[in-house]
């Protein structure tokens, strides 16, 4: 574009420019004074449509908050491999404590014979995707916090191809039974040490407070990343691993096995056979990691579902009160619209004061409903973070906003069209 179309451009733009800003200045001194106090004044005639409004916004603000949640957990990856992984769970009935670890360790040696196994690792009862929790106060100085406690062996990084990123997994130096040795995860060294490197340093069973013996304190020899053991939409939880050894051994009756991609069940029902018989009396569950991730994932989203039910519903209700409030008012003012015309007002001018009722009836419910959704991130309620609760509010005022304005274009556009000398002949 030359200099010449620019010139000739700025005073129109000018123009634009202060006509938008005196309309602006009409509809905040003018128009909508008016439409609060004309809405107010049938605030009863209107009662039932506001709380409709407002029981949409609650429940799409809940709705919203959760959907907000699962999703940014959805992002953070869940720092181990599922794909081709099996889960054996052993239940070793009457067996004495003090013989299952030698069984399951006997148990692995024999699963890595097979030529289909790449590698199998013992876990405790908290296994990826079994929905068991084991967890308790852990703390370095002053301060503490609640972690996620697992149990398992050398071959679990392998296994589940997680990544160390601060110094080692465990070797065979730590399975002497003098050395108290623990990896964390990501969560739980930025919850004890900051930006510190926790390498070296020793974290303890408890909270700072209480008293600790000597076997309470364990020194961190390795960080990894995340660890979700229910999947996706878990959050990213502080966590520690502990090595199998000693009596803890009795504790680890789940083997996670990685088996060569193609592996199908002709070989499951083979390893079963031959695990059963080394095992003898105890009873084998056999499950694939993949099919939990997924029952795991419908058991998340299944109060999702519900929850978007329930707010669609309120919301199509909303949406048919709009509209049947809109339609009852443009027929009893007919003549106030025929008047309106008569006097000069457009009809774009009357299409805008209808949308505008609505917008003030949306507000008034709305209001109301942010008296309590503030009270959320402001209680810190279920322990979410805050930018959850905030996004969620401004998306359901946004979304509750288009639906009323949607609700009432059609029937402000009729309003629009009312011709006055037909609207006053009629009255």
């Amino acid at each position: 574009m030359n200099e010449r179309a620019i010139r000739s451009l700025t005073p129109r733009l000018s123009a634009t420019h202060s006509l938008f800003r005196s309309f602006t200045l009409s509809l905040f001194t003018t128009m909508l004074p008016h439409l609060f106090k004309l809405m107010w004044n049938k605030k009863r005639t209107h009662m039932l449509l506001i709380v409709e409004i407002l029981a949409s916004f609650l429940v799409l603000f809940g709705v919203t908050s959760l959907i907000i949640f699962n999703l940014r957990n959805y992002q953070e990856p869940i720092g181990f491999d599922y794909q081709n992984v099996w889960t054996l769970n052993f239940n070793a009935r009457d067996q004495p404590d003090s013989t299952v670890g030698d069984v399951m360790q006997r148990v692995k040696e024999r699963i890595l014979t097979y030529p289909q196994v790449e590698s199998a690792t013992l876990f405790g009862s908290n296994a990826p995707y079994s929905m068991n929790m084991s967890n308790g106060n852990v703390s370095h100085g002053n301060a503490s916090i609640l972690s996620n406690h697992y149990r398992s062996d050398l071959d679990m990084t392998k296994t589940l191809n997680v990544p160390v990123l601060e110094g080692r997994w465990f070797n065979k130096s730590d399975e002497s039974a003098d050395v108290r040795t623990m990896v964390i995860n990501t969560p739980l060294k930025e919850a004890l040490f900051g930006d510190e490197s926790p390498l070296g340093k020793q974290i303890t069973f408890g909270g700072p407070g209480d008293k600790h013996k000597k076997e309470d304190y364990f020194t961190v020899i390795g960080v990894i990343g995340n660890f979700k053991t229910q999947g996706e939409y878990m959050t990213n939880a502080p966590g520690l691993f502990q090595l199998n050894k000693g009596e803890a051994r009795a504790y680890n009756r789940t083997v996670l096995l990685k088996v060569k991609p193609g592996t199908d069940a002709s070989f499951e029902a083979r390893l079963t056979k031959d695990l059963g018989m080394l095992t003898k009396d105890w009873t084998l569950e056999v499950s694939y990691m993949e099919n939990q991730r997924q029952s795991t994932h419908n058991i998340t989203l299944v109060p999702v579902t519900i929850f978007l039910i329930i707010s669609g519903f309120l919301l199509i209700n909303v949406a048919l009160g709009l509209f049947g409030v809109l339609n009852v008012s443009i027929t009893k003012r007919r003549s106030e619209i025929g008047l309106r015309r008569a006097l000069g007002a457009t009809g774009n001018g009357i299409s805008k004061q209808f949308v505008g009722e609505i917008w003030v009836l949306a507000t008034f419910g709305l209001l109301i409903g942010l008296l309590f959704a503030v009270q959320f991130p402001l209680m810190n309620v279920f322990d979410l973070e805050s930018g959850v609760y905030v996004t969620a509010i401004v998306v359901s005022i946004v979304v509750i906003y288009l639906i009323v304005t949607l609700c009432a274009l059609f029937p402000s556009r009729q309003a629009a069209e009312v011709q006055p000398a037909i609207a006053l002949h009629e009255e």
